[in-house]
């Protein structure tokens, strides 16, 4: 069977949930990063209009500039990866856009907006295949389950900035 693309398939979850036939999904909430490549390129408003297409709300965001260390924090799970000093200098570089996003299953409604990593395996009408340049630069981040949400939105949001 074939697959209908990605953000067909989010913009006909994004409707009132009174109007759908199946049963409401779980709101729930997720971390996002508009990446160093993507406020460079002044693109935040065009990746911001993917995101909210595609049903999910922006209840928190902020514009800042992530220090060596945060970087090293954030992106801990990655250490040992070759690639770590690469990610933790071209995510310190220029400034970023971390935001909460919510909707109905917004952790892996995001992951599906956002694409394959690699923009190249990503989706017509992702984030990543529309704007990222190349796997580095692939101008999102978002979380991969809710406990890592959990955490990641603590690290730059305290309660009172998160409205919805």
């Amino acid at each position: 069977m074939r697959e209908a693309p990605v953000i067909s398939a989010a913009l006909q979850l994004s409707g009132n949930s009174n109007e759908r036939d199946d049963a409401p999904m779980a709101i729930e909430r997720t971390f996002s990063i508009l990446k160093p490549d993507a406020t460079r390129r002044n693109i935040t408003g065009a990746v911001n209009a993917l995101i909210e297409g595609a049903g999910l709300r922006i209840v928190a965001q902020k514009r800042a500039r992530l220090t060596r260390q945060q970087g090293e924090t954030f992106y801990a799970v990655h250490k040992d990866r070759p690639f770590f000093g690469e990610l933790v200098e071209q995510m310190s570089a220029a400034p970023v856009v971390v935001q909460v996003l919510e909707g109905d299953n917004a952790i892996a409604r995001y992951r599906e907006v956002m694409g394959a990593t690699n923009p190249a395996n990503a989706a017509p009408g992702t984030i990543r295949k529309e704007h990222a340049l190349n796997v580095g630069e692939n101008t999102v981040h978002g979380s991969d389950a809710p406990e890592t949400a959990a955490l990641e939105i603590a690290q730059f949001f305290s309660g009172n900035e998160i409205v919805g």
